[in-house]
């Protein structure tokens, strides 16, 4: 868990907290070193103070919300009213607690946050610059959009479900004709072929690779085709 919050002896206690029941905790006291840290490395659930130097919660937030980081926000905020826990909410905040607080409250809190993030299928995929969003059936490549036709898009988010690992012919042939489809074999082929002239015509590196004799995979980094 990421604990941002400028107060050092509040973020100390709240640290110590969390890692006595069980979890870890890394602390930073400005709202900059805290996008930052997010940008170092995941946090299950993000404890978020509102008055920060340099870069305040509500601004945290929204630019974590507009960069599609869907990480738990838990804001801490000294006021009470109403506007302000609005205003947090809508920008993207998922719960708050207002200070004072109790301690076993707030490790309640931060705990069924993260217990509800896990819960969640994944929705959205992201390879190299390649984004895929289940939700909105939607595809960008660079910020770009790609149009995709359903089987197209099908066979993509197949692919990237299992990013880094060989998805053989057989698998991606019965998920999306079934095993009941006499499809040839070709088919498949062509259908990877017209995917990745679309997707890769959007970017520079080649994600989409073929593993001879077995199916395809697709990676960010190079991989040199090979036989089985």
């Amino acid at each position: 868990m990421l604990i941002i919050e400028d107060d050092r002896k509040m973020a100390d206690l709240i640290r110590q907290g969390i890692e006595e029941s069980g979890h870890q905790a890394r602390v930073r006291y400005d709202g900059v070193a805290g996008l930052d840290a997010v940008d170092e490395s995941a946090a299950d659930v993000i404890v978020l103070d509102v008055m920060l130097p340099g870069v305040d919660g509500f601004e945290f937030t929204k630019r974590l919300r507009r960069e599609d980081n869907l990480t738990p926000i838990l804001m801490l905020t000294g006021r009470d009213a109403v506007a302000d826990v609005v205003k947090g909410l809508n920008c993207g905040a998922d719960d708050y607690l207002t200070k004072p607080f109790s301690l076993k409250i707030l490790i309640a809190r931060l705990e069924a946050l993260a217990r509800r993030a896990a819960a969640q299928p994944l929705r959205r995929f992201q390879i190299a610059d390649l984004i895929l969003d289940l939700e909105a059936r939607e595809v960008r490549r660079a910020g770009t959009p790609v149009p995709l036709t359903k089987t197209e898009f099908d066979i993509l988010t197949l692919l990237m479900q299992r990013a880094g690992r060989v998805v053989t012919r057989e698998t991606l042939i019965d998920a999306i004709w079934g095993i009941d489809r006499n499809i040839e074999s070709n088919t498949l082929d062509a259908f990877i072929r017209l995917l990745r002239g679309k997707v890769e015509s959007a970017g520079s590196t080649k994600l989409i690779q073929t593993v001879r004799g077995v199916g395809y995979t697709i990676r960010e980094s190079d991989f040199e085709e090979r036989s089985r």
